[in-house]
């Protein structure tokens, strides 16, 4: 997945994905007062904005998270809700949060979905678009 550069800067991308009338944007930062590179310690600080763009009420019940450290290492991380809630958004409404990452690497990426329910009951996947967390300078060394 490419990212949509709608803010920032190629240094400091907005990643975006769009499923159904549901564009879920990313961005991320480098929290360097919460790592400890010496101790292979690195976390990351992503916000997340979920858009409705649609007319139909949705509900964000449960999500997914693919994390990718450097050395192609895999966790996947579920749950109910996102930061102890599971927002209802009506048509045009937008909810934000802001969350982390711990890594062991300098470099890694996250890709995920949200299980979001309609008001008829029909559940769908919202995708989280793939994005990069990497330290600048790190050399990149997911395949």
């Amino acid at each position: 997945m490419r990212p949509i550069y709608k803010r920032g800067t190629a240094d400091n991308p907005v990643y975006e994905a769009r499923t159904r009338d549901v564009v879920v944007r990313v961005k991320a930062s480098y929290a360097p007062g919460q790592s400890d590179p010496i101790e292979s310690r690195y976390f990351w600080n992503y916000t997340v904005e979920i858009e409705n763009h649609g007319s139909e009420t949705v509900q964000l019940v449960s999500r997914r998270w693919e994390i990718t450290d450097a050395h192609n290492r895999r966790e996947e991380v579920r749950g109910q809700g996102v930061v102890g809630e599971q927002p209802i958004l009506r048509g045009r409404e937008a909810f934000r949060y802001v969350s982390g990452c711990p890594l062991d690497t300098p470099s890694g990426l996250m890709r995920g979905a949200y299980q979001m329910l309609t008001d008829d009951g029909e559940a769908f996947e919202a995708e989280i678009p793939e994005f990069s967390l990497h330290l600048p300078g790190a050399s990149k060394k997911l395949n």
